[in-house]
């Protein structure tokens, strides 16, 4: 049984190792490709407005961080939002969603704006390059004009 063990036996370790690895993967050009694929945020794009909760949880942070100085953490204040917003009756809850619904109209117009203006800088290059096409186009037919 010994022999087993000898110098011409191949541990099992040793024969994972041989051959059986696979090539090591540049992981940086695989997070590369996908960082690419993901479109730029415009800046100048208006913000999503807030919902009720949201609008509800802002007046709450100010009275939440009067009464309680101590507590730093946010999700105490999530927590205690969320919390006596499921305990609100409809019409408590009312006004925070007339507040929520005037955000959102500006919201829409200023989209509405933005739209515009992303619609016209289009329109501008594409108007541009319809130019440049129509001045290329008559210069080749002034050269065909000069040779007749």
């Amino acid at each position: 049984m010994t022999g087993a063990r000898g110098k011409d036996a191949v541990k099992p370790a040793e024969d994972r190792k041989v051959g059986k690895r696979k090539a090591p993967v540049d992981r940086s050009s695989i997070r590369k490709a996908k960082k690419e694929k993901k479109a730029k945020k415009d800046p100048n794009k208006p913000k999503r407005p807030p919902s009720a909760f949201f609008v509800f949880l802002e007046e709450l942070r100010t009275t939440f961080k009067k009464e309680n100085p101590n507590v730093k953490a946010v999700s105490a204040v999530g927590k205690a939002g969320g919390e006596m917003w499921k305990s609100m009756s409809e019409e408590e809850k009312g006004p925070y969603e007339v507040k929520a619904q005037k955000r959102k109209v500006e919201y829409e117009k200023q989209m509405k704006d933005y739209n515009k203006k992303q619609e016209i800088s289009a329109n501008g290059r594409d108007a541009e390059e319809v130019n440049d096409e129509e001045n290329e186009g008559s210069g080749e037919e002034e050269e065909d004009e000069d040779e007749d």
